[in-house]
């Protein structure tokens, strides 16, 4: 099953050290998902953990962009979306598109703290 993440997933569970980081390692631990990047996607990625606001240590940095590197899959996007209501998300709507992604997690609203994992 492919998946797309929105970068305030990613920096969520980098930040926050929670639920959204579970969701993303289950993802990752589980070989029946494939997290679907394109270029300019992983590049917002590392460029907005870098952001000094953020003040991520340089060890979750690293770990952090070794997952990317290990656990995306980057893929060509052959098309261009407009998508008016908020252009950043443009991006992760052609990426899913032309991956023919299951999913794009935008945000995790849901308490998980219920679900066995």
């Amino acid at each position: 099953m492919k998946i797309v993440i929105d970068t305030n997933v990613l920096i969520s569970a980098a930040f926050r050290d929670r639920e959204p980081e579970d969701v993303i390692l289950f993802i990752v631990e589980h070989h029946e998902f494939e997290w679907i990047v394109s270029d300019e996607i992983l590049n917002e990625y590392l460029d907005v953990l870098n952001r000094p606001k953020f003040d991520l240590s340089e060890n979750i940095l690293n770990q952090w962009a070794q997952t990317l590197h290990v656990s995306t899959t980057t893929i060509g996007v052959d098309q261009t979306i407009a998508f008016p209501r908020d252009r950043k998300d443009a991006k992760f709507i052609a990426c899913a598109l032309s991956a023919q992604a299951s999913f794009l997690l935008r945000e995790i609203e849901i308490s998980l703290k219920h679900i066995n994992w």
